[in-house]
């Protein structure tokens, strides 16, 4: 089939991938002039375990199998990861009923190597940590978020398919057997067509003609705040407080360089503004102090931010991945993926295994 990806974030370009490897023409179209400038560029660049989310949930389903062919992916095309570990704190003996139930949650999702710990065991680990017990994830790590981006774009491009910078999807519209799109004003027939745009999926989803309003989901945007840290790495894990509404608390990760970075936090937005506000340092601060209280003073600067399509709101459960095919919404060579957010970048591989077997062979 000729296929039409829209996004080329981490998803999308795997997703193409995917398809593309199994016989299809694929194009993506991506609205910016780079790929993976949205979502894909601003997030933690960790590779997660699976241990936070619901047995049987879609988001503990392809987090767990993704991170396996994530790990799998990125040693066989040489994309910069580490295997680094991550400890996930109770600060108070009321926190510690949280991290049992995530050690619950991970061994029902089959995370391997979850162990809980003492405090004198998780400071063995980690000298400068403060807890009073932890749950150690040895298989949770880092990788170069770009430089996977850029080694799924040459198998995609090696698959025989294309990207195409520059390129605005301005309308969807439903064309005997397959869709017309309309391309910076340029109308292109396809045979099918993937959502994968991430922060504008639902406003994508509005502009196909006659989709059902209903259908698409509200989005809810979560700004998060990274902080970056002055001075020699005072942990060789990442450090994870216990979960907090809307998302896993203000904790520490490392780029590959070893440099540390704190975030994100939870702010709850009505617009794409990626500016990080220098005052927060106080909150997080007090926050970090929490786990490490040896965090100098002034020693935080602002980094970046990045915003989460979240399809529930301040109060509510956290909604699951939400993919939608003909099998929901009735119309072939249509699928949709909503509140792609974390986590998203280690799910990537089996989210596009899925979204291929959504559409015809």
């Amino acid at each position: 089939m000729d296929i039409l990806v829209v996004g080329a974030g981490i998803v999308g370009l795997a997703t193409a991938r995917a398809l593309a490897r199994r016989g299809h023409a694929v194009v993506v179209a991506e609205a910016e002039t780079a790929i993976g400038t949205g979502i894909s560029a601003r997030n933690s660049e960790v590779i997660h375990g699976g241990m936070y989310y619901p047995a049987g949930s879609l988001r503990a389903h392809h987090c767990v199998a993704g991170a396996a062919m994530l790990y799998a992916f990125c040693e066989s095309h040489g994309v910069a990861h580490r295997r680094c570990g991550k400890l996930i704190v109770a600060t108070t003996e009321a926190e510690r009923a949280a991290i049992e139930a995530i050690a619950t949650r991970g061994a029902a999702n089959g995370v391997p190597g979850l162990a809980l710990l003492e405090a004198s065991e998780a400071r063995a680990l980690e000298p400068n940590l403060a807890c009073v017990a932890a749950l150690h994830a040895p298989g949770t790590g880092i990788v170069d978020s770009h430089g996977l981006m850029l080694a799924l774009q040459g198998d995609l491009e090696d698959a025989g398919g294309a990207i195409a910078l520059g390129s605005r999807v301005d309308g969807i519209a439903r064309s005997g057997a397959g869709w017309d799109v309309s391309v910076n004003g340029e109308v292109l027939t396809f045979d099918a067509v993937v959502n994968a745009a991430g922060l504008g999926a639902q406003a994508l989803a509005a502009r196909i003609a006659d989709y059902p309003a209903t259908r698409i989901p509200r989005q809810v945007l979560a700004k998060g705040s990274y902080f970056g840290c002055t001075g020699r790495p005072a942990f060789s894990r990442l450090i994870y407080p216990a979960p907090v509404e809307g998302g896993l608390g203000i904790h520490l990760t490392l780029d590959l360089a070893g440099r540390m970075r704190f975030g994100p936090d939870v702010e709850w937005v009505d617009d794409l503004d990626y500016r990080v506000d220098p005052a927060r340092a106080a909150i997080f601060a007090q926050a970090i102090r929490r786990y490490w209280p040896g965090l100098p003073d002034d020693a935080l600067t602002p980094d970046y931010a990045g915003i989460r399509p979240k399809l529930t709101g301040p109060g509510e459960a956290a909604a699951d991945f939400r993919i939608e095919g003909p099998n929901e919404h009735g119309l072939p060579g249509l699928v949709h993926l909503y509140g792609i957010e974390s986590p998203g970048l280690t799910s990537s591989l089996s989210l596009a295994e899925t979204v291929a077997d959504r559409l015809p062979a």
